[in-house]
């Protein structure tokens, strides 16, 4: 701490009225020791006399009521005086307990470093005396990445053990001045002056940090590993810097918001802020408000794309592709929406709430004609998945023989036995299982040979290349000859245009989509396609089929098409 700010956290802490009384008990105490000794003296002054001359044999006898008064005030004065001290000791002991108090509430007592209240007062301290032409201060919000981990993997001692580290390699690399607080969990902020033309110091202290902070931790014979994200925001980016409190948490906020890019931008490195990232971080609020609402108002819609076996030119199945038909924005595909969903936590019932629709609107199709729908990465998680997904298709009486579930690559490297044991058990019960965007992962033949996958597709971005690069052919030929040698069929995604088509028809045997057949559609417009070709159930007889259209279509919002 500073001078400064220890002289402002003491006259913030200190109690007003508490003081003052303690010193008039130890007044009134003095005051009355000394009364003692002032009545000792008035009364020896004419006992002492008496008492020499009765010893000299001058005096017949010493007055009986003034010796005992004299001895009396002696004894009062030895008691007040004995009484004065065990209070002042008193009184010591309490202040020392108060600094102490004091001292604990101001700090971090893992870290030893600031907590948030006293590293808000001092920053705003600080702020309030800034002369902002000639020095500035950058706010440096640090966050570990992954930490979580550490403390699942190696406990909770290990994860104050390395805090207990970050927070001393930070401290040791502060310039004078420098502060540095533990907001909470694994939450650094560290304040340091610069002069507003050399922004390149605070630069250079960031990368310090990276270089040196996040190094292995070593607790026991174990190194835990530790990268860091940093975001930094300036007191010139301030309007009214000088605020006190209310500047100092505005400037710990947009060092906040600048480490949280940090972190989306892919971890250990640093940013500074820039109004843009406040913006598109309100957005991100707004977006997920808006889809928790959307899943409670049933905003979020399954739109259909057509899977056409490629040799035949025949429809065969669709793939359900989620679409949010938003009052606000219209309707969102799910590279907006999915990513946040999974990180909120809601992905789930947002997905369980699909799939059931899409039961619903498959079972008036042509029993031939399958479903595909895609799992994501964060329901795998879930032991529970597949008796989950079982339920549905009970509920629903929907055929699992009709049901193919995508799952994407990366899915393997978190848990490979939960995995299979999910994949065993809906295939045990006819559901079939395909491996989606094969090609954009690391899976090992081993894998595939081990886990009982039904079907590869092969990912847009390998199909894409076929219209223009020669090794575009040359590599989805070698995942074709590798899914003959797996006994594994094939479906191709990304079919753009005729140019590709008859490059896949050469290749083999496969199944394909992709906006060469048409944007994803609603399940209204699904219905009006399938009746054309008459694929319908059989048991939609002609005269119910526009009833029953018209009335899907009003589900589905007017069947407006996907964007």
């Amino acid at each position: 701490m500073t001078a400064k700010t220890a002289r402002t956290t003491d006259r913030r802490a200190a109690k007003p009225g508490v003081k003052p009384a303690r010193r008039e008990h130890d007044m009134v105490t003095l005051g009355i020791a000394f009364a003692a000794i002032i009545l000792f003296v008035g009364t020896a002054g004419v006992v002492l006399p008496n008492l020499i001359d009765a010893w000299q044999g001058e005096a017949a006898s010493l007055d009986a009521a003034l010796t005992n008064a004299l001895l009396l005030n002696i004894a009062l004065i030895l008691l007040g005086w004995h009484r004065y001290k065990a209070l002042t000791e008193e009184l010591k002991s309490r202040r020392a307990s108060e600094e102490e108090a004091r001292r604990l509430a101001d700090i971090d007592h893992l870290t030893g470093c600031y907590n948030r209240r006293s590293f808000t007062a001092a920053l705003g301290d600080l702020l309030t005396h800034l002369e902002r032409r000639e020095q500035a201060l950058a706010a440096i919000a640090v966050d570990l990445d992954n930490f979580k981990q550490v403390n699942d993997l190696h406990g909770h001692q290990a994860g104050d053990e390395v805090l207990r580290n970050t927070a001393a390699r930070i401290q040791r690399l502060l310039p004078d001045g420098g502060m540095l607080a533990r907001l909470g969990g694994d939450e650094f902020i560290c304040v340091v002056p610069y002069h507003p033309k050399v922004p390149d110091r605070v630069d250079q202290l960031a990368t310090r940090m990276i270089e040196h902070v996040a190094r292995p931790v070593e607790y026991g014979d174990t190194p835990v590993d530790v990268t860091m994200s940093i975001g930094i925001a300036s007191s010139t980016q301030m309007e009214n810097a000088r605020d006190g409190e209310d500047a100092a948490e505005r400037l710990m906020h947009k060092s906040d918001i600048a480490m949280y890019h940090a972190k989306k931008q892919g971890k250990n490195r640093f940013y500074w802020f820039e109004p843009q990232m406040e913006n598109e971080l309100r957005f991100r609020n707004e977006l997920e408000a808006g889809i928790r609402r959307g899943i409670a108002n049933g905003e979020f819609r399954p739109y259909y794309e057509q899977q056409i076996d490629l040799e035949s030119g025949k429809l065969v199945g669709f793939e359900m592709l989620a679409r949010w038909e938003s009052p606000e924005m219209g309707v969102v595909g799910p590279d907006i929406f999915i990513p946040i969903a999974e990180e909120i936590g809601v992905i789930g019932e947002m997905s369980e709430a699909l799939i059931a629709c899409a039961f619903e609107d498959a079972k008036e199709w042509d029993a031939e004609l399958t479903l595909s729908v895609n799992i994501s990465p964060v329901q795998m998680r879930d032991p529970w998945f597949a008796q989950k997904l079982l339920k549905l298709l009970v509920r629903h009486n929907f055929p699992a023989c009709r049901l193919d579930i995508e799952i994407t690559e990366s899915c393997l490297h978190e848990n490979v036995g939960m995995v299979r044991s999910m994949i065993s058990s809906l295939r045990n019960q006819g559901v079939r299982v395909s491996l989606d965007d094969f090609g954009t992962g690391y899976s090992s033949l081993s894998q595939l040979r081990s886990l009982p996958f039904d079907r590869l597709k092969i990912d847009r971005a390998f199909i894409s290349e076929l219209k223009q690069e020669e090794h575009g052919e040359k590599l989805v030929d070698a995942i074709l000859t590798m899914s003959d040698g797996l006994n594994l069929p094939v479906t191709a995604e990304g079919i753009e245009n005729e140019v590709v088509l008859e490059t896949l028809k050469r290749m083999g045997k496969m199944k394909g989509q992709g906006y060469h057949y048409g944007r994803p559609e609603p399940a209204g417009m699904v219905l009006e396609r399938l009746g054309q070709q008459d694929l319908l159930a059989k048991d939609r007889h002609s005269n119910v089929t526009k009833v029953d259209f018209t009335a899907t279509e009003k589900r589905q919002g007017g069947g407006k098409r996907a964007g």
